[in-house]
């Protein structure tokens, strides 16, 4: 059986993980173009190696980071996003009405 250690749960199956992509640089939602959203929501890089990815733990509901090689399928660690994130973006509802 294939377990992924969660940071907040500990050692879990991993039927209980949901990948949610790879971890990029959000482009300014405010000032980029429509091509450059919709490469960050639905494209990812198809290099092999370790790469950071955004798992959910569907139970806790509780999102995390884990960097995963991709091609052995080897998870090298994983850890709270507040790692790599301070802040939350903010999309209030007068930047998204158009």
């Amino acid at each position: 059986m294939k377990r992924m250690q969660c940071p907040l749960n500990g050692l879990r199956n991993i039927s209980e993980f949901v990948y949610g992509g790879q971890v990029t640089t959000m482009p300014n939602p405010a000032t980029c173009t429509d091509k450059q959203w919709a490469h960050y929501v639905f494209y990812e890089d198809n290099d092999i190696g370790v790469m950071r990815e955004w798992w959910l733990h569907a139970p806790s509901g509780y999102w995390f980071i884990a960097e995963r090689h991709n091609a052995s399928d080897e998870i090298v660690r994983t850890y709270d996003a507040s790692e790599c994130f301070s802040s939350r973006v903010d999309f209030s509802a007068s930047e998204t009405a158009s």
